[in-house]
């Protein structure tokens, strides 16, 4: 156990940190994106705003969909793999 918690710290702190930034990179567009909506809707311009923010609620959809799928995929995948590996014939004694 005392091998594995250095190399468990060395994979996963890589691991935070990209996802990290891509949670703070989608907090940044997601305030962007409801900047500009309250500006257009300060200007009463409400229809062009309104289909941009569709479109990428419509996109973060999609690419959570492809996401849950991929780790489906993995999940089976891995499973498998592990049914498959033969188990050590018992020793006789």
């Amino acid at each position: 156990m005392n091998r594995i918690r250095p190399l468990l710290g060395a994979v996963m702190l890589p691991l935070i940190g990209a996802t990290l930034l891509q949670l703070k990179f989608g907090a940044q567009l997601f305030t962007y994106r409801i900047g500009r909506a309250k500006a257009a809707r300060v200007a009463g311009d409400r229809g062009a705003i309104s289909i941009e923010l569709a479109l990428a609620v419509v996109a973060l959809v999609l690419i959570a969909g492809v996401i849950i799928v991929a780790l489906n995929t993995l999940a089976k995948d891995s499973a498998d793999k592990v049914k498959q590996v033969p188990l050590p014939a018992p020793a006789n004694t």
